[in-house]
């Protein structure tokens, strides 16, 4: 019989959440994607070493000034990660905007289309990438722009069905609802244990993924955070799912008949009137988990974006 995860593997997209080359490798995903906290435990590693190296030279040649050479290091090493990780993997690579740019739709904007630049210094034209963005307000407005421009995008640190009709009404062509996070939000706020059947984070997902088919969104739900291979397979039949490797090593190593439950049923409604800014600032102050957790994953990711920087700093400075 085969492994769990070569049969989700034939009704799910699976995607690689790691920046570790050695692991994608191994596992084979169709997809990959990294975020700050992910690419500061990549620096690490001895195998993007020279990678790092290469980008500080970069930005020791484009730029003068210390604070400019940081800013396109950290930049050019994503992308120098995400250049390797596309050489891995058939389909594209996320590659996240600063998180301290959640909150301002140009500088969002800016931001990726120098990404994409830097992308293509590479070789690697934009059907290969996504544009990782939070689901702010002013994220999600700065994605439907890109998106017209041929920058497709990936809206992450997603918790509420408000963000993900938001995302599907500006055409973003894929969201990451998380699902882990909204567990350890439940979980610390009630004191109760979950199944997979009863996980709100699986149950969101499932939520947002009939939602979308339902009212014919094109958008891709994608989801990710994992906290076991129980949530994983809850969301079997999702369009894509993001996984860490340890899980991705635990569904290799499983055995056992894979249960389908996410399906496209056929059924179609005509979207609703499309959702305003005040109500979606409304809906997300109604609900204290998805404001939380998204102040909250803005936070982390934009402090392991200035740990990067400091090793950046350091370097450039030795």
């Amino acid at each position: 019989m085969s492994t769990l995860l070569e049969q989700l593997k034939a009704v799910t997209t699976v995607v690689a959440d790691t920046g570790d080359l050695e692991s994608i490798a191994q596992f084979t995903p169709v997809d990959a994607t990294t975020n700050p906290s992910l690419l500061l435990n990549a620096s690490q590693q001895a195998a993007s070493q020279e990678l790092l190296a290469s980008a500080i030279r970069y930005a020791k040649a484009k730029c003068t000034d210390t604070a400019g050479q940081v800013q396109l290091a950290c930049d050019k090493f994503a992308v120098e990660v995400g250049t390797a990780i596309s050489k891995l993997v058939p389909g594209r690579v996320s590659t996240e905007v600063d998180a301290r740019l959640s909150f301002d739709s140009q500088a969002t904007i800016d931001k990726a289309r120098q990404c994409i630049a830097l992308y293509r210094e590479n070789g690697i034209g934009p059907e290969r990438v996504l544009i990782k963005i939070a689901s702010t307000w002013e994220g999600i407005q700065a994605a439907r722009v890109l998106e017209q421009e041929g920058i497709q995008c990936n809206l992450t640190l997603l918790f509420h069905q408000a963000q993900a009709i938001a995302c599907a009404e500006a055409g973003v062509f894929l969201i990451s609802p998380f699902v882990g996070r909204i567990l350890d939000w439940y979980k610390a706020a009630t004191g109760m244990d979950y199944t997979a059947e009863t996980d709100p984070g699986v149950l969101s997902v499932r939520d947002i993924y009939h939602y979308y088919k339902l009212h014919g969104y094109n958008t891709i739900v994608m989801g990710a955070s994992f906290r076991n291979t129980g949530e994983v397979l809850a969301l079997a039949g999702c369009d894509r799912l993001t996984i860490s490797p340890a899980l991705l090593k635990e569904l290799e190593q499983q055995q056992g008949e894979l249960k389908i439950h996410l399906k496209d049923d056929g059924k179609r409604q005509q979207p609703p009137t499309p959702l305003s800014e005040a109500a979606f600032r409304w809906a997300l102050n109604e609900d204290a988990m998805a404001t939380e957790k998204l102040a909250e994953g803005i936070r982390k990711f934009a402090a392991d974006q200035r740990k990067l920087e400091q090793l950046v700093q350091h370097q450039l400075t030795q």
